[in-house]
């Protein structure tokens, strides 16, 4: 069995159903810090230009997900799950897509076993 870099949870995959549904393709960009902090971030695939020094971790909902290559050096034996959480008071504080309908998704993380990277996806 293989063991994806990127993962979504189930609150997390609605509000992406709902957004594709609203604006289409969509791409995933996991923030490294700066103006929107380290969450990921969602936008149009067609509004996003992904940096060549980017690294593609996978897809969730059908949807690119990337990260910096230097952050991907620090996440390498790491999984990311991506969550949502309620954030009202956040409404237009951030550029990605989920924001305006009261939402921040969120990065959690955790370590692969022995057993989970000899089997990761490529």
């Amino acid at each position: 069995m293989s063991v994806k870099r990127v993962e979504v949870t189930q609150e997390a995959k609605e509000v992406i159903e709902m957004l594709k549904k609203e604006h289409g393709e969509l791409v995933f960009n996991q923030s490294g810090g700066c103006c929107d902090g380290t969450a990921p971030m969602c936008y149009e695939k067609s509004d996003f230009y992904v940096p060549s020094r980017n690294v593609k971790l996978g897809e969730i909902c059908g949807c690119e997900f990337f990260i910096d290559s230097e952050q991907f050096e620090y996440f390498r034996h790491s999984q990311i799950i991506v969550d949502v959480k309620k954030e009202q008071g956040a409404f237009g504080n951030s550029f990605s897509l989920e924001i305006d309908h009261g939402y921040q998704f969120i990065t959690k993380s955790r370590i692969f076993t022995d057993e989970e990277y000899k089997s990761l996806e490529d």
